[in-house]
């Protein structure tokens, strides 16, 4: 049978012969979401966590250290784990290494030349141009050494894995498989080059320092990661757009088998540094970096552990999000200050992700405050607004309105409306909007409740 042309080729994930040699055996150790007490300076205990391989502590040591969540460790977590299993995860010498000047870490260079997509805003005609799918993986450059993050982390390889790599620039994506991210990220993130690098595959989709078009720099891949070389390295595959009914309906396939969306290159592009109109991202969904502020309690089945994470956008838009989180995560969750990847279906009138869901921690991702936007004039109220807004004491704290076992609390806090929406299975739903004024919040909250009114809902007593 003819060998399938290259860009019907799928990326291959197996399994190498042999690992290197793991790093230092931790004395003792969390599994992955396992979280244990320690004895602390007060009253009550400090609690150690495992989350993905990023371990915690809530001493005030740990807490105020500063720097990545993954980089940190405490005088609990090296009397647990064993001064050198820590300075080897942490990228610290040890201190029996550091008289002699040795050192595993990892240090952050210079980022590398990398092209950046854009999204697809349907505005484009992209047939002809070529399709793959976007991996859920972690971007990787080869600089023909080692593999650099895109800010110019190291991610520290085994040599079985980097061995057959050529000398030139490759980039591609660290990829575990569908649905692996936040256990590909723990591998790759580590330290200790060890033997979970045998789940991870290096897809490669482009060659930077090739100046040709699209195509040429493809089959320059073609030949790099022939068939044979090394069981853990594929060309990424790609397939020519027919028309918008192809690409809907490859979107449709990928997402069914539980990929993220495609990926569109423009073609005879070269490859630009930057962002680039000549790649582009289709996806049913979008996503966004936002940082953990707080974490909520669950309900119902969830009772006793997280509930859902309290998030804040770079623009300061506050929402929660329970969807997506695992038990592990639920019992050990993103320390506060942590940068999540939420996915959602698009963003309300108020600027919040609806129906958003987690999709995993982001070691690597920059998170800048942004200036909030100006207010949005409101529409007028449907009800009569008083003259001025009641005070604390004569208006109630929340208002709860039920149907169907979903409750809704709306409530005021100065200028700001809290809406909380409480689903089946302890879900929890927060969103917040912030007005010019405290009589401008009034009348959105007074809007809110009437249409619960209108859509059968009741209003609790309590």
């Amino acid at each position: 049978m003819a060998e399938k042309p290259w860009w019907k080729q799928a990326p291959v994930t197996s399994t190498p012969a042999a690992p290197s040699a793991p790093g230092p055996v931790p004395d003792d150790d969390l599994a992955d979401g396992e979280s244990r007490e320690v004895k602390g300076s007060g009253a009550e205990p400090y609690v150690l966590k495992n989350t993905g391989g990023a371990y915690s502590c809530t001493c005030p040591a740990w807490r105020h250290q500063g720097g990545a969540i993954d980089r940190r460790t405490c005088k609990h977590l090296r009397a647990l784990r064993g001064e050198a299993a820590e300075a080897a995860r942490v990228g610290q010498p040890s201190a029996r290494s550091a008289s002699t000047g040795a050192s595993s870490s990892a240090e952050a260079g210079k980022a590398p030349p990398l092209l950046l997509a854009h999204s697809w805003q349907n505005d484009a005609d992209l047939t002809g141009w070529w399709m793959s799918e976007k991996l859920d993986g972690v971007r990787a450059y080869w600089d023909g050494e080692r593999f650099l993050s895109r800010l110019g982390n190291v991610y520290l390889a085994p040599d079985w894995f980097v061995e057959k790599l050529p000398k030139t620039p490759l980039d591609g994506e660290l990829w575990g498989g569908r649905g692996a991210f936040q256990k590909t990220v723990s591998v790759v993130r580590r330290q200790d080059r060890g033997a979970g690098w045998r789940d991870v595959s290096f897809v490669v989709f482009d060659a930077p320092a090739e100046a040709a078009p699209f195509e040429a720099r493809q089959e320059h891949v073609l030949r790099v990661c022939a068939p044979g070389l090394a069981a853990h390295v594929a060309a990424h595959a790609q397939v020519r757009c027919e028309s918008l009914t192809h690409l809907r309906e490859e979107l449709r396939r990928v997402e069914s088998l539980g990929g993220e969306g495609l990926m569109m290159r423009k073609p005879g592009s070269l490859y630009e540094v930057g962002r680039s109109h000549t790649l582009l991202k289709v996806k049913s969904f979008k996503d966004a970096e936002a940082e953990v502020v707080a974490h909520l309690p669950g309900m119902g089945k969830h009772k006793g552990r997280l509930g859902a994470l309290e998030c804040i956008l770079a623009d300061g838009t506050r929402f929660s999000v329970g969807t997506g989180l695992s038990d592990a995560e639920r019992n050990a969750p993103p320390p506060i200050g942590s940068i999540v990847t939420v996915r959602y279906q698009e963003l309300s009138n108020d600027g919040v992700p609806r129906f958003p869901s987690y999709v995993g921690v982001r070691h690597d991702a920059v998170f800048e405050r942004k200036p909030a936007s100006p207010a949005v004039t409101q529409a007028p109220a449907v009800t009569q607004a008083p003259a001025v807004p009641p005070t604390e004491s004569e208006a109630p704290a929340y208002r709860r309105f039920v149907r169907d076992g979903v409750s809704w609390e709306v409530a005021l806090d100065g200028a700001t409306v809290v809406v909380r929406r409480f689903g089946g299975g302890g879900s929890v739903e927060i969103t917040r909007a912030a007005f010019p004024d405290a009589r401008a919040a009034w009348r959105d909250a007074d809007r809110r409740i009437k249409e619960k009114r209108d859509a059968g809902y009741e209003e609790a007593s309590d």
